[in-house]
């Protein structure tokens, strides 16, 4: 977990220290397995979740393909079923666009809340009981 800008950590949308998204493959901004960000990460790559083929298509189609590996930046591609650290506008537009992946809330940064919000997130979720 990477400290937050007082020093503390990282927290998810449910105000508790931000949890490991996916170490294989490694994701995240800072590719440290979770969804840290900062200000360098203008992205907003924090809303973690769980690759669907419809989302991955839906992505391609928008012009972000990412399925297919690129060995030259150590990028081997993702899969359905893969957990990957999104950027939160994007999972926006795919909400809007009905095609948007289930989310780890507990994994997801809490910046995120500055672009979608936690309703939006919580009806996505996979760990909410």
């Amino acid at each position: 977990m990477m400290p937050d800008d007082f020093g503390g950590v990282q927290r998810n949308v449910l105000g508790g220290p931000l949890g490991v998204c996916s170490e294989k493959p490694r994701t995240g901004f800072f590719r440290d397995g979770c969804c840290n960000t900062g200000p360098e990460d203008v992205g907003s790559h924090t809303v973690c979740v769980v690759l669907s083929a419809d989302f991955l298509a839906f992505s391609q189609a928008r012009g972000n393909d990412l399925s297919t590996p690129r060995p030259e930046f150590g990028f081997t591609g993702l899969q359905p079923g893969d957990r990957w650290c999104l950027c939160a506008a994007r999972w926006r537009e795919a909400l809007q666009a009905g095609h948007a992946p289930r989310v780890v809330l507990n994994s997801t940064n809490e910046g995120a809340l500055e672009i979608v919000a936690l309703d939006d997130l919580k009806r996505h979720a996979i760990d909410l009981s």
